[in-house]
């Protein structure tokens, strides 16, 4: 099998415009607001905008609504770049929560809701939520654990339940929303996505959850459902086929999050060795002092390595995004590129010193919002529990073939 990593021409010129951008346009912004989206404001508006004039939004999604159709493969050196600056993919329209129910709009949806749905989207003239998780005992880690409710009525249905952790809801204009159908909490299947407004009635915003992260647009809410009606064309799929619909949303977006991850630790780094290379101490720079030096040289075996991981993943997802080599890869990337992540803008951080834990430049904000990838969208030890229920499993089919 020949892994073939060699960039398109196309995509390698795009990923140099988006440098180009994110370090001419987006940096400014970045360091004027300090990192800091969680409230919302203007700064959304005024990114897309001059993305939109660059031609650099939405560059995931297909031409047809106004992309450019990159791969996983060109993903992974454009979103890089993206995230370079934290508001980064917030300005190109390839920020979480958006981008990954941009992809998944495109592989599910019908031709209707493509239109009134995904286009609006993809041209960044609305903003959308993924409602899945739930207060304990309901879904997180563990989706199967899914209490809120999808009850038939006539013409539709009606949403009963309590999500939390919810990303960019405030604001949001629908929400691809996970209820169950049928079964119960801890049953495999069962679920059904639907795609409900959020100014539909029973819908309810209880509060913004206050987060060690704010780098997420308008963070991360708190919702009821109280009878909220939905009418039956705006079912995303088939009824009961929620959980296998996660799958095609999950494995891509666990990846692009590690691509937009990469970049800000790629800028931490940047940062570090820029501090390193200037700053005297001791007699030398202090880049040519042996510790120092351990620390950025980790820095690069950590990002190197990441890149290599996401490469490999994305392959995958290019050969077959719906395999189960491609879960594997998926979860083993999360895992290994938060905590890379985390590992380099730390470092990064104690190279700087005390202008690393000031606001004059970002690595105490990146550090912040880094910390919290080791979370979101599986923590490392549920994808480590994951990857090893599988090892044994296949280790034990070997051992029962081998007789």
């Amino acid at each position: 099998m020949t892994v073939d990593l060699t960039p398109d021409p196309a995509v390698a010129e795009l990923a140099a415009r988006t440098a180009e951008f994110v370090r001419t346009v987006v940096l400014p912004v970045e360091q004027r607001v300090g990192g800091i989206v969680h409230s919302g404001g203007p700064v959304r508006q005024e990114l897309q905008d001059a993305a939109r004039e660059a031609g650099l939004l939405s560059p995931q999604v297909s031409p047809s609504y106004g992309g450019h159709g990159l791969d996983a493969r060109g993903q992974a050196l454009v979103f890089e770049q993206a995230g370079y600056a934290l508001l980064g993919p917030l300005a190109m329209n390839c920020a979480a929560p958006d981008e990954g129910n941009m992809h998944l709009l495109e592989v599910v949806a019908d031709d209707m809701q493509r239109e009134r749905f995904l286009r609006p989207l993809a041209e960044g003239r609305v903003r959308s939520c993924f409602a899945m998780t739930e207060p304990a005992p309901g879904a997180g880690s563990d989706p199967r654990a899914l209490a809120t409710t999808a009850t038939k009525v006539p013409g539709g249905w009606s949403i009963t339940g309590h999500k939390w952790f919810i990303s960019g809801a405030r604001g949001a204009a629908f929400s691809i929303c996970m209820a169950r159908t049928s079964g119960s909490p801890g049953d495999a299947g069962g679920a059904t996505m639907f795609l409900l407004d959020m100014d539909t009635p029973g819908v309810t915003y209880v509060r913004d959850i206050d987060t060690m992260d704010q780098g997420i647009f308008a963070g991360h809410s708190e919702l009821r459902f109280d009878g909220a009606f939905v009418p039956d064309d705006c079912i995303l799929g088939e009824v009961d086929k929620g959980f296998e619909y996660a799958q095609v949303r999950l494995a891509p977006a666990r990846l692009t999050h590690c691509m937009r991850w990469l970049g800000a630790a790629s800028h931490a780094h940047d940062l570090a060795m820029r501090h390193a290379t200037n700053r005297r101490a001791f007699g030398s720079r202090l880049a040519d002092l042996g510790m120092a030096q351990q620390h950025l040289a980790d820095n690069e075996i950590d990002l190197e390595t990441s890149r290599a991981m996401v490469m490999r993943c994305a392959w995958e997802l290019d050969q077959d995004s719906n395999s189960a080599e491609s879960a594997r890869l998926s979860s083993i990337a999360k895992v290994f590129v938060s905590e890379a992540v985390n590992r380099v803008v730390d470092r990064s951080l104690q190279l700087c010193g005390a202008l690393g834990a000031s606001e004059d430049i970002l690595v105490a904000r990146y550090l912040r919002d880094a910390r919290a990838f080791r979370i979101y969208d599986g923590s490392s030890e549920t994808h480590r529990w994951a990857l090893a229920r599988r090892a044994v499993r296949r280790a034990t089919r070997q051992q029962e073939s081998a007789g």
